[in-house]
């Protein structure tokens, strides 16, 4: 017996899993719940193995249907590349890329999605549309298909898993830095450039990201490897805000390479003697990298994401 997956419930079934509740998934494509339900129980018809079992009162995957949608990601990925390329086809027709990214990551890539002031975009680029989000926000717009692309970051002591139903590009890889004031440098006997012993510091006044970041959490990681629990004076998700109280001998903070200012005589900058690295990343829905417009608009990160890094790593007057 030959079974015939209708795709449009494929799609029912990944909304699900990304919303979590059938009273959210019916919010999302404007639909009731009993419809949700009804549409749900077809597929599981079709596939001829249950997909969906009960746990209190929510609806939670099996794993026969953990392993369908593996397979929906994939074949609306294509069937979305292919939408795609029809609609490059008309006359006119711009497509549109719908990306999430992080504060340092929409400062220095996403303008580069741009063309030079005073050039035309090309007749086939297609109309960008950006959110600021922190990677865990991002992960979940892409998720809920809110976004095609998400650029995120983790920290090699906060790992983050690869989402479910995504693959990735890798962007660029760059060092966590301890920054504080020259006139602290020197007083602790860190000469310019030297690298930092961590725990030389723990006594140190502390400028921390907010807790609800993964940068908040690297520093206490980093921190706790030293042997001690940083002390804060201030909280701020920008870094701008951080390098500017370290300008005033406020404290210090870790700071990633990409996140400095171009140029600043009142930061001393020093790689930590026991490294930590950040990682950069755009993510996107299997199989969506075959749509022509994500796959030039990845091209134009990675282009930006080596040109950012190598302006970055240019020696600091």
């Amino acid at each position: 017996m030959s079974y015939l997956l209708d795709v449009r419930r494929l799609r029912l079934l990944a909304e699900f899993a990304a919303q979590g509740t059938v009273a959210a998934t019916a919010e999302a494509l404007h639909l009731t719940g009993s419809a949700v339900s009804q549409q749900l129980a077809a597929l599981e018809k079709e596939a001829g193995v249950p997909l969906l079992h009960k746990r209190g009162r929510r609806l939670e995957l099996t794993p026969a249907g953990q392993r369908l949608i593996d397979h929906a990601h994939v074949v609306l990925g294509n069937l979305a590349a292919a939408e795609s390329d029809l609609a490059a086809m008309r006359r006119g027709e711009r497509s549109s890329v719908r990306i999430a990214a992080f504060p340092t990551a929409a400062r220095a890539l996403l303008p580069r999605l741009w063309p030079d002031p005073g050039r035309a975009p090309a007749p086939d680029a297609p109309v960008i549309n950006v959110v600021e989000h922190e990677p865990h926000a991002a992960e979940a717009a892409l998720r809920k298909h809110q976004v095609d692309i998400a650029v995120t970051h983790t920290y090699s002591l906060v790992p983050r898993p690869l989402p479910p139903g995504c693959e990735q590009r890798a962007l660029f890889d760059e060092p966590v830095l301890l920054v504080l004031h020259p006139v602290d440098a020197a007083r602790r006997g860190l000469s310019a450039g030297a690298a930092a012993e961590l725990a030389a510091f723990a006594d140190a006044p502390w400028l921390l990201p907010g807790p609800e970041t993964a940068c908040h959490e690297m520093t206490q990681r980093a921190c706790g490897a030293a042997g001690f629990v940083p002390r804060p004076v201030a909280v701020a998700n920008d870094f701008t805000v951080l390098t500017a109280l370290i300008t005033r001998r406020a404290g210090v903070a870790l700071i990633p390479r990409l996140a400095l200012p171009a140029s600043s005589p009142e930061l001393s900058v020093h790689a930590l003697t026991t490294p930590v690295r950040r990682s950069v990343q755009a993510l996107y829905h299997t199989g969506m990298a075959r749509r022509p417009d994500i796959c030039g608009v990845l091209d134009t990160l990675a282009a930006a994401a080596t040109s950012a890094v190598e302006a970055a790593a240019e020696p600091r007057s």
